[in-house]
């Protein structure tokens, strides 16, 4: 065990990511949670506390020596899912739950802070703790708080994600694109309705919708160069009210995930081309409705080098790897548009271990202490 995680921080975070996995919050309803943090960082002397929204919380940590200013973030919110992993210490709220690490993620920090507060005399200019709410829910908690001025004046922000697929022991770090821009669309297909057994006499949007759905997976193979990535999913299909009638016009949903802006436009214009051709053929008409999520995280080489630098160190060399870039979606990019950073995955089961934003999703608890000694590290060495 490395020595800037000592037995005692270690079963504090344990112990704090416990009661945060019992009192989980949605988006943007986080009071009881950034109440908690609140309370809990109160009493150290030297930390200012602001609470720029109502349910988030920044803990600055001023040296009084001139340097440079790191900010360190953790996402607090919770998904709308009912936990089934009868866990002891399994969520209290019905219907939500820490599906995706984000306890472990403020209990993280919370030691990394703990961590750094008694060994401020080491450090010189300034640490900013962010606990961000609304990570899982558009238009997302990270930047509105970039708007609020919370990135002001910083050098250099760093994440972390604790990753249930990864192994225990691993830690990743990679330059370049890390995470995709994940963006919603939606597609209506509007006919002519009539009875079921007088097709003749209607314009069916089912049938031109499910070509539409089927169109819409040649976007990828057909328009994207085969080099880059790109994930077109239907996830939602309305349609109809009875089995005997031709509805009016059917509703379409999905994801689309890129990485890049040029892929991105691209990918959206041959969309509404697809969706408006293969409607008309049908004589139909369509109405494309497609919106902007999270901008893709592209970790700073230079800040990566630090955080790989500082999981050497700590970790020894075994410990790190280059995680493949991946196709979900992530607010940390706004941090970046105001900053260099880098988004680091902390490993924390293997693959026996369920996936993020599953009922019975859960993790190695003692994954936590090598993410606190990378943020600890890290801190220590920019900050020296």
């Amino acid at each position: 065990m490395t020595s800037l995680v000592t037995p005692d921080l270690e079963a504090r975070a344990i112990a704090w990511r416990r009661h945060l996995h019992q009192h989980p919050e949605l988006s943007f309803q986080e009071h009881e949670t950034s109440s908690f943090l609140f309370e809990l960082l109160g009493g150290l002397d030297g930390i200012e506390l602001d609470r720029p929204t109502e349910t988030s919380l920044v803990a600055t940590m001023r040296t009084g020596r001139p340097g440079k200013t790191l900010a360190l973030r953790a996402d607090i919110d919770a998904l709308p899912i009912q936990e089934e992993t009868g866990l002891e210490f399994a969520s209290q709220n019905p219907g939500v739950m820490h599906a995706c690490g984000h306890d472990g993620h403020t209990a993280m920090l919370l030691a990394t802070l703990n961590a750094l507060h008694e060994r401020r005399d080491e450090l010189s200019g300034e640490i900013r703790f962010i606990f961000q709410h609304a990570e899982e829910l558009g238009p997302g908690g990270a930047g509105q708080l970039v708007e609020m001025g919370v990135m002001d004046g910083v050098d250099l922000v760093v994440g972390a994600h604790l990753f249930s697929l990864d192994p225990l022991g691993k830690v990743g770090v990679l330059s370049g694109p890390h995470t995709a821009a994940a963006d919603v669309f939606e597609i209506e297909i509007r006919g002519k309705g009539g009875h079921g057994a007088a097709p003749h006499e209607s314009v069916d949007p089912v049938t031109a919708a499910a070509q539409v759905v089927s169109g819409l997976q040649h976007v990828v193979s057909r328009v994207v160069d085969p080099i880059e990535r790109a994930v077109v999913s239907v996830t939602k299909i309305h349609a109809g009210t009875a089995d005997n009638i031709i509805p009016e016009a059917v509703e379409l949903g999905g994801t689309v995930r890129t990485f890049t802006a040029e892929v991105r436009t691209a990918v959206r214009e041959a969309m509404e081309r697809f969706a408006r051709g293969i409607a008309e053929a049908h004589g139909c008409t369509s109405t494309f409705t497609y919106e902007e999520g999270y901008d893709s995280v592209v970790n700073d080489e230079e800040a990566s080098a630090l955080v790989e630098a500082a999981v050497r160190e700590e970790l020894g060399d075994d410990a790190f790897f280059v995680p493949p870039p991946i196709m979900g979606g992530e607010d940390f990019s706004a941090y970046l548009k105001a900053a260099p950073g880098s988004f680091f995955i902390v490993g924390a089961g293997g693959k026996d271990r369920h996936p993020h934003h599953h009922p019975r999703f859960d993790w190695d608890e003692s994954a936590m202490r090598n993410g606190i000694a990378v943020f600890t590290r890290l801190a220590l060495d920019y900050l020296k």
